[in-house]
């Protein structure tokens, strides 16, 4: 789901993202409740940035006023029922479907922010914040180290 940074001045950096699709699973949408375009809870499908393959279905959910995000589907994962074996502590092999990979980010203003996101794939947690675009259909993602500067924006696509 997750791809290597690839820039001079962040070559060590790994950036977790989901990028979305248009290519929603029809069972997801039958199942997703009525969400708000004003908040970012709701299904979002995400495809892989760089080869345009569907990846996955996250589901965010707003809790105690801050927002997580789970992945509820993997779409043709390169093994039956990947585990994040790359993970640390109580999250290693824990199954990638129902892993919470989006928590703590808080509205502030029009964005939701001082968040965390996890890549599965390479195990590690950065810092996130997000923003509704689009008349609330399209999530902007923004995951960084540090410093916002030196991240990456995806957008993911809400389904209806």
């Amino acid at each position: 789901m997750f791809k290597l940074l690839r820039s001079s001045c962040a070559s060590a950096l790994l950036l977790p993202f989901l990028l979305c699709a248009h290519a929603p699973a029809q069972s997801a949408k039958a199942s997703a409740p009525a969400a708000s375009l004003a908040s970012p809870a709701g299904h979002w499908n995400t495809v892989d940035d760089l080869t345009g393959e569907v990846k996955s279905l996250v589901v965010i959910r707003e809790v105690k006023d801050a927002l997580d995000g789970q992945i509820e589907q993997v779409y043709n994962p390169p093994v039956p029922n990947p585990l994040c074996i790359r993970c640390k502590g109580s999250l290693k092999d824990r199954p990638v479907v129902g892993l919470q990979i989006l928590w703590g980010l808080r509205k502030n203003g029009s964005e939701w922010t001082d968040g965390h996101v996890l890549d599965p794939e390479t195990g590690n947690i950065y810092r996130c914040s997000v923003a509704l675009e689009g008349g609330g259909k399209i999530l902007k993602v923004r995951a960084y180290i540090g410093f916002s500067f030196l991240g990456r924006t995806q957008h993911w696509v809400r389904l209806q």
